[in-house]
């Protein structure tokens, strides 16, 4: 019963951790600047602005951009920045 406890907490904490992305020169990490995962990461495969986040008038206010890394070992990475910083990133398998 113990180990069953203990065996749920760490699935619970794994959903909670950051995601991060492991790249030749350090790992980038949700939060990170665009400059640094450009620096740890290299150039992606892909970069496209996706939108931009909007003030309470309604006015275009931060730039939202999806950048594409891979494939790496069959996974390919989706990176969301917002105003700059990696909000997210997403792996899929690639077929």
């Amino acid at each position: 019963m113990k180990t069953l406890v203990i065996g749920a907490l760490l699935a619970v904490c794994s959903f909670s951790a950051s995601a991060s992305m492991r790249c030749d020169s350090g790992i980038a990490s949700e939060g990170d600047r665009s400059s640094e995962v450009r620096m740890k990461c290299g150039a992606p495969a892909s970069q496209s602005v996706i939108g931009y986040t909007l003030n309470e008038q309604g006015e275009q206010e931060f730039k939202q951009e999806e950048w594409v890394y891979g494939p790496r070992n069959g996974m390919y990475y989706f990176l969301m920045f917002e105003a700059e910083r990696l909000k997210s990133i997403e792996s899929k398998r690639g077929q």
